[in-house]
């Protein structure tokens, strides 16, 4: 009774390790494989982490991590709970009644120079869930191109035209308002600066 026990027992522990060993094959090993592959082959660059690479090749950035800017010549990204670490994605989990969350979106008003006559988009405001949100709306780089254009000695005119091509080139929807890239449009003014060239309409 007790060897026959003994032997089911050592049975029934085999079974269960060949099954957890062929679990962890097929969904740690060559499931992953597998979706990678396929995304390689079906979306290479998102596969890659949509990196964004400068004139000589040097990686800069990522398409869809924000980074941060706080130079009055450059676009400035929404505010990150995360202070813009891309290892540490995540929103402040405070209340939006919380003294915290309105402290903060005072300082940011502040910092942005708006006021009763030019209300700061609510997206400067307010950062988004992961912290990382590379984008802002057309009425956030609207806002801020007086004070780009000035401080890169460039025409009103000209800063948004660069503005309204990258809406363009990030519209969700066909008929909705597009978004803007922080880190791209800010590489292609520096990239028209440079080259003393007009931004592409």
């Amino acid at each position: 009774m007790k060897t026959t026990l003994m032997k089911d027992t050592g049975s029934n522990l085999g079974a269960s390790l060949r099954i957890a060993l062929a679990t962890i094959m097929l969904c740690g090993g060559l499931y992953p494989l597998v979706i990678f592959s396929f995304a390689r082959l079906a979306t290479p660059e998102s596969a890659s982490g949509s990196l964004i690479r400068d004139r000589r090749g040097t990686v800069v950035g990522s398409r869809l991590i924000s980074q941060s800017f706080s130079k009055p010549g450059y676009f400035w990204p929404r505010p990150s709970a995360p202070k813009y670490d891309a290892s540490a994605a995540a929103g402040s989990n405070l209340s939006p009644a919380s003294p915290e969350v309105r402290s903060r979106a005072m300082q940011t008003i502040k910092v942005f120079g708006a006021d009763s006559r030019h209300p700061l988009p609510a997206d400067l405001a307010a950062a988004s869930g992961s912290g990382l949100d590379p984008f802002i709306t057309l009425q956030a780089a609207l806002f801020q191109a007086p004070r780009v254009a000035a401080a890169r000695g460039m025409t009103p005119g000209g800063v948004e035209a660069a503005i309204r091509r990258q809406s363009k080139e990030e519209r969700i929807f066909p008929s909705g308002e597009g978004l803007v890239n922080v880190l791209v449009l800010n590489m292609e003014l520096d990239a028209v600066q440079k080259n003393n060239i007009a931004p592409r309409q």
